[in-house]
């Protein structure tokens, strides 16, 4: 379940805009018009990259979606349920598909208390899912993907070598490069961006670690800060992705839509706006919801970004 700002959740942006001057409204948008000059398509786009929205993937309160390579022609999408949703207990669900257009659920839950899923194949076959359960991240292990047994254990806590004071750490994402395993995770921040009014009560920003067994990771530090004018405190639900090239990449959203960032030398670039969604309202101070937690598969040739699109359910994008 991805954590939206809690302005977002509860449809309130009108008070919001209610004690913020016009003025500042008009900065908030020349702000957002120098991150994106070229919007490309009706569903946003930057001179780099243009993805163009499809509409629903799967319907309902769900979010956090991560997308496997079965490797026998189908792709299996793990996703989430959304908090809002009557007796939530940080279900994670599957589905299907063989085009990345049309997916069919699968029956059944398939593992509980684990928010966030970031799912990897292993090299023995069996299949690892990283997750956030309560304010750590801690991992589960199958063989089929189907049926999950929790590894015991903590993957990533709240200690970190810059000092940070976090209250929790959430949205883990993992990819393997090499013969080391990267992460990119979520660090909370108890405390509001104060250098102007922003939506979120917390700061959310990004550190990263490696390891070389996928177990015990050496805790690195900042990847990504979001304490300045362009994210306003908040970054959010990271998807590390292989490129075409052989580069990493590391996509994330924001309080304006999704961006990419690149890993390269041990450090992550600064990140470029990439797309903004269907919802996206040049009128409003924040957008009301935003694309969330993306995540990325190539399926038959095409780019495909599946996202949150908050109560309406998992969302695609592809890349023109």
């Amino acid at each position: 379940m991805a954590k939206k700002p809690e302005i977002l959740q509860k449809g309130v942006v009108g008070i919001l805009v209610i004690v913020i001057v016009v003025a500042l409204a008009g900065v908030a948008f020349v702000a957002w018009k120098s991150l994106s000059s070229t919007k490309g398509s009706s569903s946003g786009g930057s001179g780099t990259e243009t993805w163009t929205e499809t509409g629903a993937a799967i319907a309902g309160n769900f979010a956090d979606a991560d997308v496997v390579d079965l490797e026998n022609g189908k792709f299996r999408m793990y996703y989430s349920a959304e908090p809002e949703t009557p007796n939530f207990q940080g279900q994670v669900y599957s589905a299907t598909s063989g085009d990345g257009i049309k997916w069919a659920k699968e029956d059944g839950t398939r593992i509980t208390s684990a928010i966030f899923p970031s799912v990897i194949k292993l090299p023995d076959g069996r299949y690892r899912m990283y997750f956030q359960d309560q304010q750590l991240i801690k991992s589960a292990i199958s063989s089929d993907g189907l049926t999950w047994e929790k590894e015991a254990g903590t993957r990533i806590d709240a200690t970190n070598p810059s000092e940070l004071t976090l209250s929790s750490v959430v949205a883990p994402t993992v990819i393997k490069s090499g013969n080391e395993y990267l992460m990119v995770y979520g660090g909370v921040i108890n405390q509001t961006y104060t250098k102007e009014k922003v939506p979120s009560r917390d700061t959310h920003l990004l550190l990263w670690a490696t390891s070389k067994d996928g177990l015990t990771f050496d805790k690195k530090g900042i990847a990504l800060d979001s304490r300045n004018d362009v994210f306003k405190g908040w970054q959010d639900g990271p998807e590390l992705m292989q490129w075409d090239d052989g580069s990493i990449r590391l996509y994330l959203w924001g309080y304006f839509g999704v961006y990419m960032s690149t890993f390269e030398k041990g450090g992550f670039s600064e990140p470029k706006f990439v797309f903004y969604g269907p919802n996206f309202d040049e009128k409003a101070l924040f957008p009301p919801s935003p694309p969330g937690d993306p995540t990325l598969a190539k399926i038959a040739g095409t780019w495909n970004m599946y996202y949150g699109y908050h109560t309406k359910g998992i969302y695609r994008a592809v890349l023109r």
